[in-house]
């Protein structure tokens, strides 16, 4: 009779594997030790990953040995940059301990070419790529007018969260404001379990209960809710109400980038929508080139 390793046993063999081969693949010069004697194994010496990291070597040697014992993030983190892990690498032996990543490569790389020349083809809809943290990485210019003038707001502020509970013209385009960031606060603390340590969200979330009592006093109930489309009514200052239906469309996994659509509901929003995209053509227009 056949017996299957439990789970966690094949992650430690995995891990065990993976660490081998990175360490076996860099010599003492990439990391700044004497070349030393001959070496009869390629790359460096258990002691010397044990030394660059911080760590005993006798902890090191049974990590490689798939011993069950506990590693911590900031182990990890010693570990990756004493073996010289690109982003990838780093992603993958994180997902190999089975734990959450303190400092993740920060790039997004779902903003592409591609990706943009798409936003601008949705033409009337208002669209938009964000990150699980609400910031919006990119949009098309009847996004940009949709709930307030985004090409105004500086970078470092284009976030919906920072927008929906400070900005007075993004707030004014809410008709149920109150219940939108309130859903919207409890999304953001369900995306928030998986980055507890990185300084950005603190970052965020410092900030927020430092310029909103609406915030604080919402932060407060710890609701948690998932990520998911819904029909809004949205007031923009130049067409009229607008009936839409808030859409995502993920490009990685689900708590990670998405493709943020706000589409028509109704024939008079399509065309309220429509007027919208004009006008913003027609304000371009008026920009003198290289401006």
């Amino acid at each position: 009779m056949s017996t299957v390793a439990p789970a966690s046993d094949v992650r430690r063999h995995e891990l065990a594997e993976f660490l081998r081969s990175r360490r076996e693949r860099i010599t003492p010069e990439q990391v700044g030790l004497p070349p030393g004697r001959r070496r009869r194994t390629p790359g460096l010496r258990r002691e010397e990953v044990a030394q660059l990291s911080a760590v005993g070597v006798t902890w090191y040697t049974w990590l490689e040995q798939a011993r069950d014992i506990q590693v911590s993030p900031q182990v990890l983190d010693a570990l990756a940059r004493a073996l010289l892990l690109d982003p990838s690498e780093r992603s993958h032996l994180f997902s190999l301990a089975g734990a959450l990543d303190p400092t993740p490569n920060a790039a997004c790389p779902s903003v592409t070419p591609a990706l943009r020349a798409m936003l601008d083809q949705l033409g009337p809809i208002p669209a938009c790529v964000q990150n699980s943290r609400y910031d919006i990485l990119a949009y098309n210019p009847t996004y940009g007018r949709l709930l307030c003038d985004l090409d105004a707001v500086p970078p470092e502020d284009r976030n919906c969260m920072w927008l929906a509970f400070t900005d007075p013209q993004w707030r004014a385009s809410v008709v149920d404001l109150a219940e939108m960031n309130r859903v919207m606060a409890a999304k953001f603390r369900a995306s928030m379990a998986e980055h507890l340590t990185e300084p950005a969200w603190k970052a965020l979330l410092t900030r927020l209960e430092g310029a909103s009592p609406e915030f604080r006093e919402v932060w407060a109930r710890h609701e948690v809710v998932t990520q998911g489309g819904k029909t809004k009514y949205l007031r923009n200052a130049d067409v009229g109400l607008l009936r839409v239906e808030h859409t995502n469309l993920w490009l990685g996994p689900s708590a990670g980038p998405r493709l943020v659509m706000y589409v028509p509901t109704d024939d008079e929003s399509r065309e309220r929508l429509e007027r919208l995209e004009a006008l913003t053509k027609d304000a371009e227009a008026l920009v003198p080139a290289g401006s």
